[in-house]
């Protein structure tokens, strides 16, 4: 017993024993139950048995035979905890001649029949302790199955196809060899589709409505939803050959499970004969996918089927009769003419310019011949006034002023930052800037300090500075950097060992911050501050870091910093910044810095010119 064949088994003995136990042993099955579950589409359409939303042509026969062969479309299987055991396949093959007819009527409905015949019908009788299942009784004749549709949007060729549908079924069939069940069904359908060059596709969906429910064992079949959908390729210049994957379904609306849901996959293949492309063959296969009841192991089809190749229609966009190929006014309505270039256009000049309409671009204004196409016929124009003819100007709806280079003659005097310099002269057009005599820096910002780097891209625009790969460094000083709280250096003040001797290392360092603090004479305070890491007793590290402070104090005074700016603290090692625990983390807090405690507005000065501030930095 192969698990493929278990897995798709329709019914499982399980569920239908313990559901059977009101009925008597060994009662024999006998209500009809028609199991077919492939419902060939209408001839003419794209897939084997997914409709599709189209009428194939104004008035236009289609007739198709197929066969379609179901392997193990009813299974009875006991299952007992993970294990299945087949106790008969109830139906183990069924073969359908499906003969179908299909009638467009003005290229917008489709009436449709289809006559299935079961040629082969065959399986075992079948039973478990509360029911016996009666075997096909072989070749039998289904239900007729009547169809119509209408095209709601777009037409053959189109991406994009609407349409609404429906089956009909007569229960003509015999429920002897499980291929009826006896009931009128009805099936409305929403119809999707299209054909994009090579590319088609096709979705339906819609209820299937029964005149009466059928019981199968303990199932009670009744109304399904359906749904099916299709997308395929086509090949060959000609594209006589189509490859196309479908898949269709439907399960028991009021009795949803696994043993009345049924779907399965088809891949398949069409192909329109070589000097008979009316005739087209085709070939299908694929499994079921579920365990639905008529849900088949594998199912095969084969069809071959008379539909008329559907040509696209030749367009005439101007509706003069003669089509586009071959009209050289496609969009101007003409008349006939031996000379192709000018066959299906007009020979009219209403402006008696000498340039006939069909390539006038203005025909009812007297003009001139231009290369232009949109130019060709019109008469030169200066639309915004200016002086300057729309031909020439580079901005025709906007006065403007002269210029030499073409691409800005007759446009509008631009300046977008609002500095006074055009756009086209402004380096920097998005940055109010000042005038220079350099092309590179004309309208950009100023350098404010003279460090070479202008102020929008200076991160210390009142401090000269140096450049720097670190956008928020480039142009600030190298060793300090001032803010309003403190003058900050980039490097240590370094001392001899446990001394507070300093060494010439930091002269450089000690020069700058002598240098700023004379520059910003606002600051009138300043806090020498010394510490130190916490090695050591807490008095010796006081001491030091007091003796380092009043050091680096004597130090700034005597580099002319006025010695009533300037306090020296020692902090020892009560402030740490960093980890002590690490000998980095000790590094960084044996250190000195300069606090800014005090800032006072500098005094007015009188000038012969009048009264005005001195140059200040503001940080």
């Amino acid at each position: 017993m192969a698990w493929r064949e278990i897995r798709r088994a329709a019914l499982v003995a399980s569920f239908l024993v313990l559901g059977a136990h009101e009925a008597s042993a060994q009662e024999v099955q006998t209500r009809a139950v028609g199991i077919p579950r492939f419902n060939p589409a209408p001839a003419g359409d794209r897939f084997f048995g997914v409709p599709s939303p189209y009428a194939a042509g104004p008035l236009t026969f289609h007739s198709a035979a197929t066969l379609d062969y179901a392997r193990a479309p009813l299974t009875l299987v006991r299952k007992n905890g993970d294990d299945s055991q087949i106790l008969g396949r109830i139906v183990s093959d069924q073969l359908f001649l499906n003969l179908g007819v299909n009638l467009s009527l003005g290229n917008r409905i489709a009436l449709s029949a289809n006559m299935p015949f079961a040629l082969v019908s065959r399986g075992n009788a079948a039973a478990d302790s509360s029911f016996a299942y009666r075997e096909p009784t072989g070749a039998a004749l289904g239900d007729l199955r009547l169809g119509a549709r209408i095209r709601l949007y777009g037409e053959y060729h189109d991406g994009l196809q609407i349409g609404l549908g429906g089956y009909l079924w007569i229960p003509t069939g015999s429920d002897s060899s499980y291929v009826s069940d006896r009931a009128v069904r009805g099936q409305p359908q929403l119809l999707l589709g299209g054909r994009a060059d090579r590319f088609i596709w096709t979705l339906m969906t819609g209820p299937t409505l029964k005149s009466k429910k059928t019981r199968f064992a303990d199932l009670m079949l009744g109304h399904e939803m359906n749904w099916g959908g299709g997308v395929g390729v086509l090949l060959t210049r000609e594209r006589t050959l189509q490859l196309h994957v479908e898949t269709a379904g439907g399960i028991d609306i009021e009795n949803p499970t696994r043993e009345t849901l049924n779907a399965e996959v088809l891949g398949g293949l069409k192909w329109r004969l070589p000097h008979a492309e009316f005739i087209e063959a085709g070939i299908a296969a694929g499994p079921g996918v579920s365990n639905g009841i008529g849900t088949p192991s594998f199912r095969g089809a084969f069809q071959l089927a008379f539909t008329p190749v559907i040509e696209a229609p030749k367009k005439d966009t101007d509706h003069d009769g003669i089509i586009d190929d071959y009209d050289a006014c496609p969009t101007v309505f003409g008349k006939l003419n031996a000379d192709p270039k000018k066959n299906g256009c007009p020979e009219s000049d209403r402006d008696h310019d000498g340039i006939v309409d069909e390539v006038d671009a203005c025909p009812d204004e007297a003009g001139r011949a231009d290369p232009d196409p949109a130019k060709n016929g019109c008469p030169l124009r200066d639309t915004d006034k200016d002086g300057f003819f729309d031909d020439v100007d580079a901005c025709p709806t906007e006065p403007g002023v002269a210029s030499a280079d073409p691409k800005k003659n007759g446009c509008p005097f631009r300046d977008k930052d609002g500095d006074g310099i055009a756009d086209d002269v402004d380096a920097c057009v998005d940055l109010p800037g000042v005038p220079t005599n350099d092309p590179a820096t004309n309208g950009c910002p100023p350098d404010t300090d003279g460090d070479g780097f202008r102020d929008d891209v200076d991160a210390c625009p009142r401090e000269k500075g140096v450049d720097n790969t670190d956008p928020s460094k480039r142009g600030c000083p190298k060793l300090v950097v001032f803010t309003n709280s403190e003058v900050k250096i980039l490097e240590q003040v370094q001392f001899d060992f446990a001394k507070a001797t300093i060494r010439s290392a930091s002269d450089e360092l000690l020069d700058e911050v002598a240098q700023v603090l004379k520059d910003h004479q606002e600051v009138t305070k300043v806090e020498v501050q010394g510490h130190t890491d916490h090695v050591g007793p807490a008095a010796y590290n006081k001491k030091l870091s007091e003796d380092r402070a009043k050091s680096v104090m004597a130090a700034l005074v005597k580099r002319g910093v006025d010695q009533v700016r300037v306090i020296a603290t020692g902090y020892g090692f009560d402030k740490p910044i960093a980890d002590n625990k690490t000998e980095p983390g000790r590094q960084i807090n044996r250190r000195v810095q300069f606090i800014v405690i005090e800032i006072k507005p500098v005094p007015v000065t009188s000038t012969k010119q009048g009264v005005t501030p001195p140059s200040t930095r503001v940080p």
